[in-house]
């Protein structure tokens, strides 16, 4: 579904990636951990089309060559959504004027309304606050709208950039909940995260970041029993 190869990203003189390569298959929820500063939002944003790429880089999506898209037509046209960091809501807009800011470019008009009673659906807390502005959210509830607004743009996968950043224990696990049920829904599931013990127990796969280098991947109860893993992320 999603391949990317050689990825590489510099910031002026600073090599932010040195060649890094994944995939994410169709319905997968697949993790990327790593420390602050390993590369992981970048990685993110070079998929989203958001910061350029270094040549030899290649990135595909459904065979589709991702360098050619910008970034609007990758949500427009090919359905990945970008869940940022620090949300990056609109805080002087409602919950609902948020969630339909999020669906200008889709063409199956007919579904929104039904995609929107799904958004409640799975967080009836928006429900409760759909005429209230953004802005007075509290973090969880940010964080639910910015995740109905990747829901409403039509995805087909979901990029996460550390959603459980700022939240509290009840209300991460509610969000995670939540992501769980879109994926088992058919949306794939790219998310990196801090907190490795839950990035690995909620996905399937993970890739593990450092330096802009990937070190090491594999099936994620192969990575939470690693000897390295758990000294560096997981607390010894």
């Amino acid at each position: 579904m999603l391949s990317v190869k050689n990825l590489r990203v510099s910031y002026g003189k600073i090599k932010a990636l040195h060649g890094v390569s994944f995939q994410v298959g169709e319905g997968e929820i697949v993790c990327i951990i790593g420390a602050n500063g390993a590369g992981k939002s970048t990685t993110l944003r070079a998929i989203s089309r958001l910061i350029p790429v270094e040549a030899g880089t290649e990135m595909t999506y459904m065979d589709k060559n991702l360098l050619k898209y910008p970034p609007d037509k990758v949500v427009s046209d090919l359905g990945i959504s970008h869940v940022p960091e620090g949300r990056r809501l609109f805080g002087n807009l409602t919950v609902m004027e948020n969630l339909r800011l999020a669906t200008f470019a889709r063409k199956d008009r007919d579904k929104i309304e039904q995609d929107i009673a799904r958004v409640f659906s799975i967080f009836p807390r928006l429900e409760e606050r759909r005429e209230q502005k953004s802005g007075t959210l509290s973090g969880g509830e940010q964080q639910m709208v910015a995740i109905g607004r990747a829901f409403m743009s039509g995805r087909k996968i979901m990029l996460l950039d550390e959603p459980s950043m700022g939240l509290a224990p009840l209300m991460m696990m509610n969000v995670f909940d939540a992501l769980r049920e879109i994926n088992q829904e058919g949306t794939a599931i790219l998310l990196v995260e801090q907190n490795a013990r839950l990035a690995l127990r909620f996905a399937k796969r993970g890739y593990v970041l450092e330096s802009g280098n990937l070190v090491l991947e594999g099936d994620s109860g192969e990575l939470l029993s690693n000897d390295e893993v758990k000294k560096a992320y997981l607390g010894g």
